[in-house]
């Protein structure tokens, strides 16, 4: 066999063995609360990259002694990770991707069932992840689980600088279809003054995506009175008691501030 043959057999294997292999990428920004429980979890992946916006926490030393690759992305005046998202999925190795939060743990099963997908043959080019979230201190009991665009192929792959938005992906994106501990488990439990102030900095942020809508009394009225009844009736949130109606009632309300903003932005401009 010729030296060229045995070269390109060699290149064309180390082609095959990448396309089987997963970088998870986790951006950061003062996230030592969860972290090391986050990349305890992730682990065993082929690829770890901490995207990290200028942390001035311990933050970096965390990912750095988990091993893991540490790429930054200016902090500036950004509210939320979105605007480094891309960046951060461009600095993986692999062709498959995994974004999770820092606050966001990776179950062994959905590692598993992440494996087995990426072989099969005719494989979509992205998953919409199962997710569960927590509220005052209880994992949300809804009937369907928080789906979130996180498992994607990198070429290609564009995330909008939007909060609340989910990545482009170049191809087929279907829902990850596995048993019910194949998730991601949201740690973050936020108080009601947290969630307050998240809620006037993404409606903020929305009224940009979202200032084209022909938004008007209707939408006012509708959407928060929509946003409860599915959050209380459709999606089960009764079946956590109060606790349900406080956060259908906050879905509501997250919804009427958002209208809210869109209109008082067409009034002044």
């Amino acid at each position: 066999m010729y030296l060229t043959e045995i070269v390109y057999l060699c290149l064309e294997n180390k082609d095959y063995m990448n396309e089987a292999k997963i970088s998870v990428v986790v951006n950061t920004y003062n996230a030592r609360q969860h972290l090391a429980k986050v990349l305890e979890s992730v682990k065993d992946f082929d690829e770890v990259v901490v995207c990290d916006m200028e942390s001035t926490d311990d933050t970096v030393a965390i990912a750095e002694q988990y091993g893991c690759k540490v790429v930054t992305f200016p902090k500036a005046d950004h509210k939320s990770a979105e605007p480094a998202r891309t960046f951060a999925i461009q600095s993986a190795a692999n062709k498959w991707v995994l974004v999770v939060d820092a606050d966001e743990l990776v179950t062994p099963e959905l590692r598993e069932v992440l494996y087995q997908k990426i072989t099969e043959p005719d494989c979509p080019e992205g998953f919409y992840i199962p997710r569960q979230n927590m509220f005052m201190s209880m994992f949300v009991r809804d009937f369907h689980y928080d789906y979130q665009l996180r498992f994607f192929i990198r070429e290609g792959t564009e995330w909008p600088p939007y909060v609340h938005t989910f990545p482009k992906v170049q191809g087929r994106v279907e829902r990850l279809k596995a048993g019910k501990e194949a998730r991601l488990l949201h740690l973050m439990d936020e108080t009601m003054h947290e969630y307050m102030a998240k809620m006037n900095e993404y409606t903020d942020n929305e009224v940009e995506k979202k200032r084209e809508k022909g938004y008007g009394l209707g939408a006012l009225l509708w959407r928060p009175f929509w946003r409860f009844f599915k959050k209380y009736v459709l999606d089960g949130g009764y079946r956590m008691g109060t606790r349900g109606l406080i956060r259908a009632m906050m879905a509501g309300v997250y919804q009427f501030v958002l209208v809210a903003k869109i209109i008082e932005k067409r009034y002044r401009d």
